[in-house]
């Protein structure tokens, strides 16, 4: 190589090494902007400052600081929200004990009211509402970038009172489904001995007080001789940590099961196994799809974590977190999310969830709407579900009971089972 052609590189690299040195100091300087309150407090004054001095209008400054604080919290996640003085009245008082909903877990998605799961034979469930069904009008009210908070004030209504619900569900055209609000009462978990002694729990709750029912139904089936276990934890939403901490603890011996964090990922309060809590320490497989979330999710991460037994379905809905009410100055107030759920190493459930350790979907259930290809539906004929074009009332899959089809998660959970009693000969062969 010449002088001429090893200057030149020289040159070259010295030159890309500078780029890079300086493209980065801008890009983290450029992030530390993005992140300095003053900054965005500055931008926020020069929003208010001209719509104080050049809005078409006398802006109503009132309804623009409503509006702010409610953008405000709706950037952070689905549960954090602001809400007005009286929304904090009746939030404290409990003033709306009255009035009944749908049954239902719901979630945000891309600003899309979403369908965790909806409570086993409530209203939602029984007027063919499904896991996975995003809800873009509640009667004439579109849902997309109201906060969750007001979805649900929406949803809530007198007991035998009837409200229609726009869906969109992947697979078929929307849909107009009316559900009559009721009271909901979460049946209890449900039990059976399957061949090879082997119980299965179906968990339908984990509501604060639920494990014990787990409990009682785990001891009934060991009393009648079952020496494998199936805990279905599918569309088991919500609940409460502690509830999901007891139940893990029914299968984990030893050893963190769970965890809260703070801001930074700080560790706020760790769950230990307690083995006096233990009653079973045999074979287990855990069932899991897309309705799970939250306390379930606590169970099912502590499986994955401990290697205790094999995790079948689809990945979780990802769930579980605290909300703290702050009151402002003028009565209102942000209910704001100050705590998140996590797994025994640390890992978050809201917005990940929990990936099985064998994956296996069912085929008879349509996929989650992928929000990213909803365009908007205001031409549709039956856009609002009060629109006097709208004639279907009732979910196409509610109108025509069918057959239930093969369950082919628990048919694999219950062949990963029974393959534990083969010889490692017979595995192999298989």
């Amino acid at each position: 190589m010449t002088f001429r052609s090893k200057f030149l590189l020289v040159v070259f690299s010295a030159t890309l090494a500078l780029y890079a040195v300086v493209g980065g100091w801008m890009s983290i300087r450029a992030q530390q902007q993005q992140n300095d309150p003053g900054a965005q407090l500055r931008i926020f004054e020069s929003v208010l400052q001209h719509i104080q001095q050049d809005y078409v209008d006398e802006p109503d400054l009132n309804k623009v600081r409503a509006g702010a604080l409610r953008g405000l919290a709706y950037g952070l996640d689905p549960y954090s929200t602001y809400l007005t003085a009286e929304q904090v009245r009746d939030y404290r008082a409990n003033s709306n004990n009255t009035q009944v909903s749908i049954g239902a877990e719901l979630s945000q998605v891309a600003s899309y009211l979403y369908v965790i799961a909806p409570v086993k034979r409530g209203p939602a469930d029984v007027a063919g509402v499904q896991s996975g069904d995003i809800i873009e009008y509640i009667d004439s009210k579109a849902t997309r970038d109201i906060s969750l908070y007001d979805a649900r004030q929406l949803l809530n209504g007198a007991p035998g009172s009837e409200v229609k619900l726009r869906i969109l569900r992947a697979g078929t055209k929307p849909f107009v489904v009316a559900v009559r609000r009721g009271s909901v009462s979460v049946p209890a978990a449900e039990s059976r001995m399957e061949a090879g002694r082997i119980g299965i729990v179906r968990v339908n709750s984990l509501a604060e007080g639920e494990s014990a029912d787990v409990k009682a139904k785990v001891q009934e089936l060991l009393k009648q001789g079952a020496q494998k276990f199936v805990l279905d934890l599918r569309s088991v939403a919500g609940g409460s940590l502690a509830e999901g901490v007891k139940v893990s603890n029914m299968f984990i011996r030893d050893g963190m099961l769970a965890q809260s964090v703070g801001r930074g990922n700080k560790a706020l309060k760790t769950y230990t196994a307690d083995p006096k809590e233990t009653l079973f320490d045999g074979p287990v497989s855990i069932l899991l799809d897309r309705g799970t979330a939250g306390a379930a999710e606590v169970v099912a991460s502590a499986f994955v974590e401990h290697k205790r037994g094999d995790v079948v379905g689809e990945k979780s809905f990802g769930a579980g977190a605290e909300q703290q009410l702050f009151t402002l100055r003028n009565g209102d107030g942000l209910l704001l999310t100050t705590v998140k759920w996590a797994s025994s190493t640390g890992k978050t459930f809201i917005g990940e969830g929990v990936k099985p350790t064998t994956e296996v979907k069912r085929p008879e259930l349509a996929e989650a709407v992928d929000p990213d290809d909803l365009t908007g539906n205001d031409d549709d004929a039956v856009a609002q579900p009060n629109s006097p074009n709208d004639k279907r009332e009732i979910a196409p899959e509610a109108a025509s009971p069918k057959q239930l089809p093969e369950d082919v998660q628990l048919k694999k959970a219950l062949e990963l089972l029974r393959e534990k009693d083969k010889p490692a000969a017979q595995k192999r062969a298989a």
